[in-house]
């Protein structure tokens, strides 16, 4: 082992912490990833920075929160010329590389829904169209045969594997990959090639593309050439391996199609169980029962218990599929020798509502269910096994790193490193801010959602602006944030003191980059 330690990052996508083996779930099996957490680092409350893709990802590479770094919501992207600790680490001699789902640009062409304004302007927005080639993730570079050249250094990534969308019909250098090596790719990629089946559930698709051209076989694929590749260098290497499953649509190929069986899964929290649901919960109760469709595929939206156990059978078997694939990558690791030098992390960008309240997807409520995610540590200073049940952020992870191979953090880096909880199982944070903001009304808002969260190990504070309600959970007395005392007398004191606290959070969402450098 070196000073400069290698990093591999596994992440996986709309992945909920409860639904490892490791972290105690009954039915899902995922042997691979609990041996990670058996020679590493399981931190317990593990929160997102937002529970949404884009934005959450933004918040793992700068260590700053939505509202300062500009990816405020899905849709919007990274500045190219925000720094990430990716940059730092290229800086100080680190080969990196990005092998998978990326997500920090738009991966679609389609314009926002709701943009219909004909209005003129002679000034379109606060600030000038920022200068640089946004569209890099975008199908339209990936359209033609062979691979496009991928304009590099991206975000810090002097190399790239990109994979966009999610499910069996994943675009980036997949798609070309595989219109390239899988004879029967247009066959293959034709709605009229599902193969039978009898699940409801919303987008179910049982595909007919075999396990080897899956994306997440592909992904493996190509992480494990790239790892072989760096076999025999001193260069140390950051390899972040991003994994879009189990994100909708409910897909896995093959054997994991039918591995579990939905009657092997409960609804443990049905809508029911709320003693007063919010506006948002009630409204999509009374779309479900009006056989409303949600507004787009990544809406949440209410769903029948047979349903939401079909989803989760059909989430556990692509979960399965990775943790096969996670197996793969580490007996690579092993077999090529770099092992013993290479700090793994597992982790995923946000979780998902998966059946609490009959609920599926994600969105703008941040149950636990969704703003939890899985995180380990697994270094080779100390293989030790450990769950350290304290609070930390996604905006902690890079300083953490960093801190990890002595280098500083940029200026207006918000996350604090957790690295003597690693190497000490101490404490790290007693309290976390999240936020949520929509791109566009739903769920029965008039205007696109702005959600500011305060979570403690013993309350859940949730204001929503512009709103006359909001929600307060004892989360000692009601883990399962079922009693909403927003309203309640009995709490008025400590709703105060948590409005408080989360004020001074939200006087820290101002950039503090860059300082000054001359006097006024």
């Amino acid at each position: 082992m070196t000073d400069r330690p290698n990093i591999l990052y596994i992440i996986t996508d709309q992945h909920r912490s409860d639904w490892l083996g490791c972290a105690g779930h009954p039915v899902v099996n995922t042997p691979n990833i609990d041996a990670l957490a058996a020679a590493g680092t399981r931190i317990g409350d593990f929160q997102v920075a937002t529970p949404v893709c884009m934005p959450n990802r933004a918040s793992i590479l700068t260590g700053r929160m939505p509202s300062v770094h500009g990816l405020r919501y899905n849709g919007c992207r990274l500045p190219l010329n925000a720094n990430t600790f990716v940059d730092i680490l290229s800086k100080a001699g680190y080969h990196t590389a990005a092998i998978g789902k990326s997500h920090i640009q738009p991966m679609t062409a389609d314009t926002p829904i709701g943009m219909t304004d004909d209005t003129v302007r002679l000034v379109d927005e606060a600030w000038a169209p920022e200068a640089g080639d946004y569209t890099q993730e975008q199908p339209e570079h990936y359209a033609s045969d062979g691979s496009y050249a991928f304009e590099t250094p991206y975000y810090g990534y002097q190399h790239v594997d990109m994979v966009t969308l999610h499910g069996d019909r994943c675009g980036g250098h997949y798609a070309q990959w595989f219109r390239e090596n899988c004879p029967e790719a247009d066959t293959l990629w034709d709605d009229a090639s599902e193969l039978p089946h009898n699940y409801t559930c919303p987008q179910a698709f049982r595909t007919p593309v075999p396990e080897e051209y899956y994306p997440t076989t592909w992904i493996a694929d190509r992480a494990i050439a790239y790892l072989d590749g760096r076999k025999g260098t001193d260069q140390p290497f950051y390899s972040f391996v991003s994994f879009p499953d189990p994100h909708h649509p409910f897909n896995p190929p093959g054997k994991y199609w039918d591995m579990y069986d939905p009657d092997d899964f409960e609804v443990a929290l049905p809508y029911e169980a709320h003693q007063n649901p919010t506006p948002p919960m009630q409204w999509m109760a009374e779309q479900h029962e009006k056989g409303g469709a949600a507004l787009t595929r990544q809406t949440a939206r209410r769903v029948d218990e047979q349903g939401l156990k079909q989803a989760m059978a059909l989430t556990a078997g692509m979960i399965t599929m990775i943790d096969d694939q996670v197996g793969r990558i580490v007996a690579a690791l092993k077999a090529n020798g770099q092992y013993d030098n290479t700090i793994i992390i597992f982790n995923s960008d946000h979780g998902d509502y998966l059946g609490d309240y009959n609920l599926l997807l994600k969105g703008m409520l941040p149950f636990r269910s969704i703003t939890q995610v899985p995180f380990i540590w697994s270094d080779p200073a100390d293989r030790k096994g450990q769950v350290v049940d304290t609070m930390a952020s996604t905006i902690d992870i890079p300083a953490t790193i960093l801190e990890r191979v002595g280098l500083e953090p940029f200026r207006g880096m918000q996350g604090r490193s957790f690295l003597e909880t690693i190497q000490t199982g101490a404490g790290h944070r007693d309290e976390v801010y999240l936020e949520y903001n929509d791109g566009m009304p739903r769920l029965g808002f008039d205007r696109p959602a702005r959600v500011r969260v305060l979570r403690t190990p013993e309350w859940r504070f949730t204001l929503y602006g512009g709103q006359d309600w909001g929600e307060l959970y004892d989360l000692t007395e009601d883990p399962s944030e079922s009693n909403n005392l927003w309203d309640s007398p009995d709490h008025a004191a400590i709703k105060a003191d948590l409005s408080l606290r989360l004020n001074h959070h939200l006087t820290a969402q101002m950039d503090e980059s860059p300082v000054a450098d001359r006097q006024a």
